[in-house]
């Protein structure tokens, strides 16, 4: 059976830190290890995908225990079929395509809750005091906003503006051609708009 790698582990224990290696083809040479049953490449390109994985299936599922299953389902699937892997699209594309697959059918078999806590969300030390308070409430605005979009265009926003794919990428990912993607993309935009333009107006009048 399969264990999964800690992604709490060192930089250092991965058998390559990227440095002066393009992502991309840092990613390839550790799927090509995973092609000939190399744990550690496994492991390597696991540490890299999970908080990306993580963050996409987040704002679609928001259910923590079935966003696991989904995201090891996923990894799974590289580590089984890497061969699969044809190499016509990036391979984040694949991977990102997999998980979104993986989230659909999961979520066909039971009724997901939409809800999300925002302790899941990463601490930013950045702003001071004033400063991250209207950051967080920006982005808990931005996150009931996301809720109320169908899940094909919250697909689409969290493609494009948090893992900055191309709409040809996304389209791949999510199975549908590019202009399909650009409809979504400007529904969403609006519609997005809207949400927060009211969520603002609803916090003024607190």
């Amino acid at each position: 059976m399969l264990k999964w790698p800690s992604i709490r582990k060192k930089p250092e224990d991965a058998p390559s830190d990227g440095r002066g290696m393009p992502a991309e083809r840092l990613e390839l040479a550790l799927l090509d290890g995973i092609k000939r049953g190399r744990r550690s490449e496994f492991d390597a390109l696991y540490r890299l995908y999970h908080p990306r994985l993580w963050r996409f299936l987040t704002h679609l599922m928001r259910q923590p225990e079935a966003i696991e299953e989904v995201l090891n389902d996923t990894m799974m699937v590289v580590w089984q079929r890497a061969d699969s892997f044809d190499g016509r699209s990036k391979l984040s594309t694949w991977v990102f395509g997999i998980a979104y697959r993986k989230a659909l059918k999961a979520m066909s078999r039971q009724d997901l809750p939409v809800d999300i806590d925002e302790a899941d969300e990463p601490a930013d030390p950045g702003p001071g005091p004033d400063g991250q308070l209207g950051l967080t409430q920006l982005r808990g605005r931005l996150r009931e906003a996301l809720a109320e979009l169908s899940l094909e265009h919250r697909a689409v926003v969290e493609l494009c503006y948090f893992h900055d794919m191309a709409y040809a990428e996304i389209a791949d990912v999510v199975g549908c051609p590019p202009e399909t993607v650009k409809t979504r993309m400007f529904y969403a935009r609006r519609r997005l708009r809207l949400l927060l333009d009211d969520l603002a107006g609803q916090r003024g009048e607190l």
